[in-house]
């Protein structure tokens, strides 16, 4: 089949993504502990490959893999987690599955591949079986309330005492204080419940990510001056921590990311809002002078 300069091009694109695409699922097969998410990588990386040499019988070249990305899409999985990582990668695939219906009229090739790009999604969506994903209940519960309670308590203290050190102290021994708490309740819960998951690993999931985030909210309180700028990156801080993990639950669970930001992002801003109010309140009507 002799094919136009243009859609040689094309074409190339898609090889080249087809064999980086195999080299990364390849590496995270060697790397998984799972026997059947070992199998299914191992399979998408066989397709992934088969795609590149039937993209190769047309254009007759070959192509080699851009390394960049699959070192990129490694590592992001080794931190995140494999399914993070490839479930992003498939993502950026719904671009390229578009201009394969496109070239169905040309190359017959184009529907079949276009269907095991979608059998990979569907394959992938039974591999979220690493432990992270099903302790993601008790990470949600461990910086949502460290998010909500602590962000007001700050807010609140900020107005009341006027003073970082004070402020920093209090808040950490309030952050670290409830994040044991939380870990204890989510110990007795875990363990009432008909789960297969370990109670005194959920309480380390979730009192792990409340201290997480109690330090990342007192810090600026440690290293500034200015109590309202302490302030302002403290919330900052934590719109972005709502943001990142709204984000990577958006990716690994399928999710609406909108949804999940705004509710989290709201809840914390509205209660900081609230306590800031209280704090100026406290201090008012008290007579409180620090």
């Amino acid at each position: 089949m002799t094919i136009s300069p243009d859609l040689k091009k094309k074409l190339l694109v898609y090889q080249e993504n087809e064999i980086t695409e195999y080299h990364i699922y390849q590496r995270l097969a060697g790397k998984v502990e799972s026997p059947e998410n070992r199998r299914v990588l191992q399979e998408i990386a066989d397709d992934e490959l088969r795609h590149y040499k039937e993209w190769r019988e047309y254009t007759g070249q070959d192509v080699k893999p851009v390394k960049w990305r699959v070192w990129k899409y490694y590592l992001i999985s080794r931190i995140f987690g494999f399914t993070f990582g490839v479930k992003l990668m498939e993502r950026g695939e719904e671009g390229a599955q578009e201009s394969y219906e496109q070239l169905k009229d040309t190359i017959d090739e184009a529907a079949a591949i276009v269907r095991d790009e979608n059998a990979h999604e569907d394959a992938l969506l039974e591999m979220l079986d690493e432990e992270r994903l099903r302790y993601t209940g008790s990470i949600v519960l461990g910086l949502s309330d460290a998010l909500v309670e602590l962000t007001g308590a700050l807010a609140g203290l900020t107005l009341a005492l006027q003073d970082t050190t004070l402020i920093a102290l209090t808040g950490s021994i309030t952050g670290i204080a409830a994040a044991l708490s939380m870990g204890a309740s989510e110990y007795l819960s875990t363990k009432t419940e008909e789960t297969t998951k370990s109670p005194v690993r959920a309480s380390i999931y979730t009192g792990a990510a409340y201290l997480f985030t109690v330090l990342v909210l007192i810090l600026p309180y440690l290293v500034l001056d200015n109590y309202y700028v302490c302030l302002a990156f403290t919330l900052t801080a934590a719109v972005l921590i709502i943001a990142f993990f709204s984000y990577y639950i958006s990716v690994a669970k399928d999710e609406r990311f909108k949804n999940r930001f705004l509710e989290m992002a709201g809840l914390s801003l509205g209660v900081a809002g609230f306590s800031f109010l209280v704090g100026f309140l406290v201090r008012a009507f008290l007579g409180v002078d620090v």
